[in-house]
């Protein structure tokens, strides 16, 4: 594995306190009705991406989601200007304004959605990686999905395929405990999710999803596994969501109390205590970190709010063009 350098934990922090950030001021403009629909945030479970990161080769590697979705893309080179700009509907949007929070997408940086549907990445995931197999890409494929998409049926279809093709995909659960509201000790009779790879023989495991370092570690080695050719691996990466399942929940099914006792095990301050520790960055260069995260975060907004919306002609050109029906005209 690449190893984990002063430069590494400088960026882990830097990247981690931006897409908390992001997702904070996106919350502020939520409430101000600039974002509309449903908004699903990330904090808490920053570490999960980070730690992959670090494992994977963006020139070719992939990723798929639900639609939890916001910093993934982020992570994997899009600009987040373009990302603030889809969840404001804005036409200079990822997807032009017309997918909004649930469904950021970008083929070319390599990830595949924002999935509304629970569980629908999974087979989707599974084909990408089939893809890359066939034309023999050398890329692997991070499929993830939350611990309420583990009960789908789908998911077993796929981990059936997917080893019996040995196909270059590491499934990933994020298990932040509650799913959309309900605990996973009241939907089965087992909590430990990563074993439902057993009954496919296909190799799982739990991780520690708070910590990247651990999590870079644990995708190291699928993805090597998968790049031999020996086919997927399932990681459970035990993680925690501090903010409700979308802005809507109100998060009755848990205390305050224990939201805080998560908090002191916060990705972002696990990484900042190493780099005090260390001696890796004064205060001061910190403090410069820090008002750089603020300042994109603002820029990121700025742009969002000057971007215009699109316009009604849009509505024809994300449709199917039919050469031998000219009656609705396509612009682009």
């Amino acid at each position: 594995m690449k190893p984990i350098t002063r430069e590494v934990y400088l960026k882990w922090y830097e990247d981690m306190l931006f897409w908390r950030k992001f997702e904070d001021k996106l919350a502020a403009v939520y409430i101000q009705q600039k974002v509309r629909g449903f908004l699903h945030l990330y904090n808490g479970q920053e570490a999960v991406l980070a730690g992959a990161l670090h494992a994977m080769d963006l020139s070719k590697d992939k990723m798929i989601t639900a639609y939890r979705n916001h910093v993934q893309p982020i992570g994997m080179g899009v600009d987040p200007r373009k990302v603030m700009a889809e969840l404001y509907g804005k036409a200079t949007g990822t997807s032009k304004g017309m997918g909004g929070s649930m469904h950021i997408f970008s083929k070319e940086h390599g990830f595949y959605g924002g999935h509304g549907i629970v569980g629908a990445q999974i087979p989707v995931g599974a084909g990408i990686a089939f893809a890359d197999k066939y034309f023999e890409t050398g890329g692997v494929t991070l499929t993830y999905f939350g611990d309420g998409a583990a009960r789908q049926g789908s998911l077993h279809e796929a981990f059936n395929m997917a080893m019996n093709w040995k196909l270059p995909v590491v499934f990933i659960c994020e298990n932040n405990g509650y799913a959309m509201g309900t605990s996973v000790e009241r939907t089965a009779n087992h909590t430990d999710i990563w074993k439902l790879g057993l009954g496919y023989e296909m190799p799982c495991g739990p991780v520690d999803g708070m910590n990247p370092v651990k999590v870079a570690e644990a995708m190291h080695e699928a993805m090597e596994r998968a790049r031999r050719g020996d086919g997927p691996t399932f990681l459970e990466m035990k993680t925690y969501r501090y903010r409700g399942h979308s802005m809507s929940d109100a998060q009755l099914y848990r205390t305050k109390d224990e939201v805080e006792e998560y908090k002191k095990i916060d990705p972002i301050t696990q990484v900042l205590d190493i780099i005090k520790e260390n001696g890796y960055a004064t205060d001061a260069e910190i403090e410069v970190i820090d008002q750089r995260v603020a300042d994109l975060v603002a820029e990121c907004e700025k742009f969002a709010e000057e971007s215009p919306f699109p316009e009604a002609q849009q509505l024809y050109d994300v449709v199917y063009e039919q050469e031998n029906y000219p009656f609705i005209p396509h612009k682009l």
